[in-house]
């Protein structure tokens, strides 16, 4: 069997049934996988998915604070543009295209640090990075962590129930692994350590780094608020982590649209990548730079934003970090989206536009 066969952690449920077909939990059974895959009494090695989702609902309480205490629509204004287009953009930036697939090398540590800590994290490498290889390999097959084919829940839930790593893995196949996070500056458990935890990462690690993210930007925003907003340093600072709740909350959501909520949604001229689901959409596009059908036909390219109209912020942040001097190379597949699709594209519509005037012509 392939690595990417079990690297992840079966649900109770399963990938596939006896005849090979994609297993659809009802929701009952997927919220039975969810709360198991969160208790941490019943087995330690659910720390990783427990401490996701406390981290998410730690963010509420800065919503609830904001909305009944310090409500001001510039703040959401500030929230929104900080969520939905800097947060967006730093995952496409660094969970998708570094993390994932080293569409790009940065010159040093330093660089690698910044753009990692760019934004009010609320995302674990380990749990984005190895699932999504997987995804890849199985896009919209049994074996699909966030397959939308299972419907809504199966995504929305996809981080506990189907994203962790296999927990039984054999020293050669955890090494096969923590190479595939190396690039990533997460130092990596030794296999002992994992057979402990049950992950890559250590919890001391994982909670150092979430506290650090948190008070360094916390602070930031309040200090912004209070010294240049004329003291706002509460109300901004709670308006930003709440904005972050909801960016965190409705990411998870991303695949189950971007999959065409598991039908066939592709538009020629537009989704060029037919050995899946995966479709272009124009929120995500532009506040985000996930052109997610281009992406699956070039997934290692640092651009996915191909045509004309298609904004891609995370390859001008790309562009800019490089002419900075923090990026030594990365990839750009436009050229090739060209070539191979786009101007056979074009070539073959106006082939039939002109068969038809010879119709016509000929009708006439």
């Amino acid at each position: 069997m392939a690595l990417f066969d079990y690297v992840l952690e079966q649900p109770s449920y399963g990938w596939r049934d006896e005849q090979g077909n994609l297993v659809k939990p009802s929701p009952k059974q997927i919220f039975s996988e969810f709360l198991s895959r969160l208790n941490v009494f019943k087995n330690r090695k659910n720390w990783m998915t427990f401490t996701s989702w406390v981290q998410m609902f730690s963010l509420l309480p800065f919503l609830i604070v904001f909305l009944f205490f310090h409500f001001n629509w510039w703040f959401v204004a500030a929230g929104f543009i900080y969520s939905m287009i800097l947060m967006g953009t730093h995952g496409t930036i660094w969970y998708h295209r570094y993390c994932t697939h080293g569409a790009y090398t940065f010159k040093n540590n330093f660089w690698r640090f910044v753009t990692q800590q760019l934004v009010v994290k609320t995302v674990f490498e380990e749990i984005y990075a190895v699932s999504h290889h997987v995804h890849h390999a199985k896009s919209d097959e049994p074996g699909d962590p966030y397959n939308a084919n299972a419907g809504f829940l199966y995504c929305f839930l996809a981080d506990a129930n189907h994203q962790p790593i296999n927990r039984n893995l054999s020293e050669e196949d955890y090494a096969r692994v923590v190479n595939l996070m190396k690039h990533t500056g997460v130092t990596p458990n030794t296999y002992a350590q994992y057979k402990k935890w049950g992950s890559i990462d250590h919890p001391a690690r994982v909670l150092l780094s979430w506290l650090l993210n948190w008070g360094f930007w916390f602070g930031a925003f309040y200090l912004i608020g209070q010294y240049l907003l004329g003291g706002q340093g509460i109300g901004l600072a709670c308006a930003i982590f709440g904005s972050a709740f909801v960016w965190t909350a409705g990411v998870r959501t991303f695949n189950y649209e971007g999959h065409g909520k598991g039908k066939d949604k592709r538009v020629d001229g537009v989704d060029f990548n037919r050995k899946d689901m995966s479709i272009n959409q124009i929120w995500p596009g532009y506040v985000a730079g996930e052109w997610h059908n281009n992406h699956h036909l070039y997934p290692a390219s640092a651009r996915s934003g191909f045509l004309g109209y298609q904004l891609d912020l995370a390859y001008v942040y790309v562009r800019i970090v490089h002419f900075l001097g923090g990026i030594d190379s990365y990839r750009d597949s436009k050229k090739q989206f060209i070539e191979q699709y786009h101007r056979p594209y074009q070539a073959q519509k106006k082939a039939i536009v002109e068969d038809q005037l010879k119709l016509q012509n000929q009708e006439a």
